[in-house]
């Protein structure tokens, strides 16, 4: 129930409400990289993300990993699928270990008719995410390779500059190879813009990674 609760979406409903969803579903268990389903699978239910990350991604012709969204605890995933009555248009696996709850299609559907604060609150998020997405293309049309990794880089880094993921997960989420990734990631750490190590790569010159990408906006 806390969990529900902190969800942007199912926060506004009524407790009883949101008892009854629950009780609708059940727990779902992932380890680290397990899928949770695949493009193609039938839209019959949502899930809230109760622990770990989920990552939405699409296989390219090439059989290349394109990363589409990550969902945090208390996300819904599943959504479009789940409210045409549609197969799924996208995989969804887990980054790391996690937890969700599975909703059944039939009781998010009778909740949004009972409920109209969460179906506008759902509508938010898919509003949301429909603006990421066109964020993140029109990224890809405007930016190379270097300067989507030099974003992605400054986007993700911790406080002491240092960006933990591999560099199959960064290939995913800026739509390139591991390979050129890790030529780019050569290429900097000779110039000494960033270093890498096992706990990820650290950014050690950000404002040239920062011109980088500003120069790329600018042609």
């Amino acid at each position: 129930m806390a969990a529900f609760q902190g969800s942007e979406i199912l926060a506004s409903l009524p407790e009883a409400t949101l008892t009854a969803l629950a009780r609708s579903g059940a727990a779902v268990d992932l380890a680290a990289g397990a899928m949770l389903c695949q493009e193609g699978d039938p839209g019959d239910a949502v899930y809230i993300v109760l622990e770990g990350e989920i990552e939405v991604r699409r296989s390219s012709a090439g059989g290349r990993e394109l990363r589409l969204a990550a969902l945090g605890r208390g996300a819904v995933a599943g959504e479009f699928a789940a409210l045409d009555g549609g197969a799924r248009s996208a995989d969804m696996a887990a980054t790391r270990r996690s937890r969700l709850w599975r909703i059944p299609r039939s009781a998010l559907l009778d909740t949004l008719e009972a409920e109209p604060r969460a179906a506008v609150a759902l509508l938010v998020e898919l509003t949301g995410r429909l603006r990421r997405t066109n964020a993140a293309l029109e990224d890809r049309a405007t930016l190379d390779l270097g300067g989507r990794l030099a974003r992605e880089l400054q986007a993700q880094r911790n406080a002491r500059g240092l960006v933990a993921l591999t560099q199959s997960e960064m290939a995913r989420r800026v739509g390139a190879s591991r390979e050129r990734v890790n030529r780019k990631l050569s290429e900097w750490s000779a110039k000494g813009w960033v270093e890498v190590t096992q706990a990820g790569v650290r950014l050690l010159d950000d404002n040239q990674l920062a011109q980088l990408v500003r120069q790329q906006f600018d042609d």
